[in-house]
């Protein structure tokens, strides 16, 4: 098929598993921390997807890093990956999994900004209101749990954070994922994570407790939801293209949603749900220049 052949039942299975497992993220982090330290469920995280990729039977591209990359490479190993995988765990501390994953909805308008700032893209029309529009839905979802302490305003702002690193990270991951491609390059961007997110792992190991069901649930969140999920992701950019691919973003905050409420029993308040509205119609907005003009890229798809 083209990519611009309606969906297949192949490509509708790839895309809403990828959803699925990438919505379903912050519920584990969240039964991780029921025994597990943050730290330790990073290390555990970040080290079971890169023995995932590094083990999958998958079509390699060109494997070898040029220098003038390298630089570029380590820093999407921290940004992309060390710090949000880090954040995410701390935050969920402080606010629920739902909440934490309305806000991870934010991640293109990040984008959306970062690549009017750093490559210069002219930002008007649709996508200067996307950006707009999904700010005031960021708002929205924050201010119950801000209006709940300042421990709440702290995992806010965490999370705030991480999705800052993923707008910044699939701005500057582009010319990688051509050159590379985007399996490839996040196995090798989560090797280099696991070495930057052991001492802190290790750090945290003694306050563990290793029941068995907080342990699977991670062990899930590393090799499916952080190592499988992206080798079925490079596959449907393959079948379906980048731009069409990167609407699994818009269905992330649903699933988290729907997941915590049901089997965490979150608090979830009606300002949040205007809020995710807000920012799924801002980012569908914001996303859509940079997509045409990059249709190669991965763009809008953040590694939760």
């Amino acid at each position: 098929m083209t990519q611009d052949d309606q969906f297949t039942s192949t490509d509708w299975g790839l895309f809403l598993s990828v959803a699925a497992i990438w919505g379903a993220s912050f519920l584990f982090i969240d039964i991780g921390l029921d025994a597990l330290p943050p730290g330790l469920i990073t290390l555990m995280r970040v080290g079971l997807g890169a023995l995932a990729l590094a083990v999958l039977p998958l079509p390699r591209q060109r494997t070898r890093i040029a220098p003038a990359d390298r630089l570029r490479l380590i820093t999407l190993s921290i940004t992309w990956v060390a710090v949000p995988f880090t954040l995410f765990p701390i935050a969920e501390q402080h606010i629920s999994s739902a909440v934490t994953g309305l806000l991870n909805g934010g991640t293109p308008i990040f984008a959306a900004i970062f690549a009017m700032v750093l490559l210069r893209q002219p930002t008007r029309g649709a996508q200067l209101l996307g950006i707009a529009v999904g700010f005031v839905g960021v708002v929205f979802v924050s201010l119950p749990s801000i209006g709940d302490g300042s421990s709440e305003a702290f995992g806010v702002a965490l999370v705030v954070l991480a999705t800052v690193c993923y707008g910044f990270s699939l701005t500057i991951a582009a010319p990688l994922q051509q050159r590379y491609g985007s399996v490839n390059l996040m196995a090798k961007m989560l090797a280099l994570a696991t070495v930057w997110t052991t001492p802190y792992g290790l750090w945290d190991i003694g306050d563990a407790n290793w029941e068995l069901g907080p342990v699977v649930a991670v062990a899930v969140l590393g090799v499916l939801g952080t190592g499988i999920a992206f080798a079925l992701m490079g596959t449907l950019v393959g079948r379906v293209g980048s731009t069409r691919a990167s609407f699994i973003t818009y269905l992330i905050p649903v699933v988290a949603l729907v997941l915590g409420v049901v089997f965490r029993d979150d608090e979830v308040f009606p300002l949040e749900l205007v809020g995710v509205v807000f920012v799924i119609s801002g980012a569908l907005l914001a996303s859509r220049r940079t997509a045409t003009r990059q249709p190669t890229s991965v763009g809008r798809i953040s590694p939760i």
